[in-house]
């Protein structure tokens, strides 16, 4: 394995990069040396950049190296994608950039980090904080696969404290980072207040949090597992069409009785499946929100959530769809459909065909469309006509369903209606061709 290690400077690096070069004959490694300059702490970090080419040099290894412009592209891509991205997490989009640029070059198959189970107790312990599910609790993974290559931790069972003795009996120096001493920064606070804090309580607490990763990773594992054989089964797209099937619109529904059917667990996991199968990334108080909406929520409740997700329930599902500002969308649109009498008209999945009684004469046009407010229909053995408002309501039609469902208009009057019995018009036959 052709293996570029990301030598910072630190000790931590310092100390993969030495033991690696130890083993390479044994390991079957061809090993280098990535380090990237990020633009920040300006003659302390060309002295780290010094301080890397030095060391690959005596260990005889190859050096890549590049230099970017951190803080210009965070404020770009604050301006333009990402309001909230900050330093940090930008200096970490473009390193870890770099090296996937670094494996797609051909030049190296992989590229091996320094994170130890003390990053890894900081980042479960900031994850936590900020609320994180499960997969943010897994933390730093052991390995990642980019579509150029794998991202390698060797050291994620290695304290910092075992790192740092083993360089002294090394003799090997170490370049220290300044700004790890800035509290501004969440992590520096973590590291220097939080967690020593909370050592008082447990002095294992960071082997601990390390092991809530693990045990997080092998969860998160075996529930995508099980989501891909689920969510085919529960997650449906688009919106059923009259007549059956669903229509390939943009959207995803989940049966809300079925939903009901899995415990809470799965079902949150759905949730943030379907959303997620939009583009949408739910927190723990929109999932719930959701849930409830789903689970005892009434038909026609809608909500409206980040990212422009929107959510309606109907009587049978929980649709979710991207709702975008001023487009309008096929719930929206009215349609309408004529055909002479007699003769057959097709439309909102139905094909119906209308016959005239009186042969010898034309009976005028069908017109097959939405309903509208104001429509009445007289129903088959009732008293009189009723609103098209009052039938719907009675069979429990809401949503998007509700505002295309299609009547039949002959002369002004309704002589079809879907799902409902009409009082025959005289002189005019109405049937659902197959």
């Amino acid at each position: 394995m052709r293996l570029a290690v990301g030598l910072s400077g630190g000790a931590d690096s310092v100390a993969l990069l030495r033991s690696l070069a130890e083993q390479n004959v044994e390991l079957g490694l061809v090993l280098s040396v990535a380090h990237l300059h990020h633009g920040l702490r300006g003659a302390e970090a060309d002295g780290d950049m010094e301080f890397a080419r030095q060391l690959a040099l005596e260990l005889g290894l190859p050096f890549h190296s590049e230099r970017v412009d951190v803080r210009t592209a965070a404020q770009a891509n604050r301006e333009k994608a990402k309001p909230s991205e900050s330093v940090e997490e930008a200096a970490r989009r473009l390193r870890y950039g770099w090296f996937r640029q670094l494996m797609a070059s051909g030049e190296v198959d992989a590229v091996a980090t320094a994170h130890t189970q003390d990053d890894q107790a900081e980042t479960v312990c900031g994850k936590f904080l900020r609320g994180a599910w499960t997969e943010g609790l897994s933390g730093i993974h052991p390995v990642v696969q980019f579509p150029e290559g794998k991202i390698l931790r060797p050291l994620l069972q290695a304290a910092r404290a075992q790192v740092e003795e083993y360089l002294r009996a090394l003799g090997q120096n170490w370049r220290e980072d300044s700004s790890n001493l800035d509290l501004v920064y969440t992590r520096n606070r973590i590291r220097r207040e939080l967690l020593p804090l909370l050592e008082n309580w447990n002095p294992q607490l960071r082997e601990h949090l390390a092991q809530m990763a693990e045990l997080a990773r092998d969860e998160e594992s075996w529930w995508q597992a099980q989501l891909a054989w689920l969510a085919p089964q529960l997650i449906l797209p688009g919106t059923p069409v009259r007549g059956g099937g669903r229509s390939g619109g943009d959207g995803v529904a989940i049966d809300v009785t079925k939903l009901a059917e899995q415990p809470p667990a799965l079902q949150r996991r759905l949730l943030r499946h379907a959303a997620g199968q939009l583009g949408a990334a739910l927190d723990f108080v929109a999932t719930e929100d959701l849930r409830r909406l789903a689970l005892s929520g009434r038909a026609g409740q809608k909500r409206e959530l980040a990212g422009s997700l929107h959510a309606e329930r109907t009587h049978r599902e929980l649709r979710l769809r991207l709702q975008l500002s001023g487009v309008a969308t096929e719930e929206d649109a009215l349609e309408e459909f004529a055909a002479p009498i007699p003769g057959e008209i097709e439309g909102f999945g139905f094909r119906l065909r209308i016959a005239s009684l009186f042969s010898d004469r034309a009976r005028g046009t069908a017109i097959l469309r939405n309903w509208r407010a104001g429509d009445r229909v007289q129903l088959r053995y009732s008293s009189g006509p009723k609103r098209v408002k009052e039938v719907l309501e009675r069979l429990q039609v809401s949503g998007s369903d509700r505002t295309q469902w299609p009547v039949l208009e002959v002369g002004g009057r309704i002589v079809w209606m879907q799902g409902v019995d009409v009082e025959p018009v005289s002189g005019i036959s109405v049937t659902v061709a197959s």
